[in-house]
């Protein structure tokens, strides 16, 4: 058995983490996957986020887990890690740094293995009504949803070419990422949903922009493409809070493919417990 934990969006909320951190010292899960928005909000103040240090990775998260490796020793799981669409660029260099210190696997447009499983990361969602760019691309074309802002537009914290800003795709992105590889066994590590599935449901029900009503399917078709044409054994994925509560359902399936969505707009921390070996028997618990 692989027993494993997923989450997502924790949004840098310390009493979410506190759960998380307890139930892993307890279960000792072999890995935990975490699927983004793991950070304070970008605009939020030190205050604000229950600590008094500036940088939320070096200052609460990597004491956090390294804490927590020196009480479990060889019982320490894998942990594998992307960011997403809140989280500021600048701060991938942090995260490297604690893949540096052993303490996680920053997968994002990497692979890993876990136990003769590929584990892939990947953190781009498409075009959001929201300013912070770093993590947004076109999804399939150049097309921006109505209340969207493009991907060339908005605010970054890092610099990236005019060019990828201009025909980066989550499509491209992924073929390049997978290249031939047998995914049979793979899990990926997403931070958007697929397009059109209860993982991507948004509350924007008889929202408009210019009398063109609003998409309440807000995932990706990229992911959704990709899942369809190379069927991993299991896609994680984030992003959209309040899709199991509106839809009644965490989890879907595509063809062969099992998706999990760890993302919750409640107080509580959302946790999926899986065995990797057997994902079928995954069950969801609100902490």
């Amino acid at each position: 058995m692989i027993n494993s934990f997923f989450t997502s969006d924790l949004h840098g909320h310390p009493h979410r983490y506190e759960k998380l951190i307890a139930a892993i010292e307890h279960e000792t899960p072999k890995a935990v996957f975490l699927g983004g928005d793991l950070l304070p909000h970008h605009l939020a103040s030190p205050a604000s986020r229950g600590i008094v240090d500036q940088d939320f990775i070096v200052d609460y998260l990597v004491p956090l887990f390294a804490e927590l490796r020196g009480r479990l020793g060889e019982a320490y799981p894998a942990v594998f890690v992307i960011l997403g669409n809140d989280d500021p660029g600048f701060e991938e260099e942090m995260m490297l740094a604690g893949e540096e210190a052993g303490l996680w696997n920053y997968v994002h447009n990497r692979c890993y293995e876990l136990e003769g499983f590929p584990v892939y990361g990947y953190a781009f969602v498409p075009p959001t009504p929201f300013l912070l760019k770093d993590w947004e691309r076109y999804d399939v074309s150049r097309y921006v949803e109505p209340g969207s802002v493009s991907p060339e537009e908005g605010i970054r914290t890092v610099a990236v070419s005019d060019t990828e800003k201009r025909y980066g795709t989550i499509w491209s992105d992924l073929a390049a990422l997978a290249g031939e590889s047998d995914l049979s066994r793979a899990v990926f590590l997403f931070h958007s949903p697929p397009h059109d599935t209860p993982l991507d449901r948004a509350a924007l029900d008889g929202r408009k922009v210019d009398y063109v009503s609003m998409d309440v399917h807000v995932g990706s078709i990229a992911i959704r493409r990709f899942i369809e044409e190379r069927q991993p054994l299991l896609t994680l994925h984030g992003h959209i809070h309040e899709s199991a509560r509106l839809t009644g359902s965490w989890r879907e399936r595509i063809g062969t493919t099992l998706c999990f969505g760890g993302a919750h707009d409640g107080p509580e921390l959302p946790l999926i417990r899986f065995d990797l070996e057997n994902p079928e028997g995954a069950t969801r618990e609100l902490l």
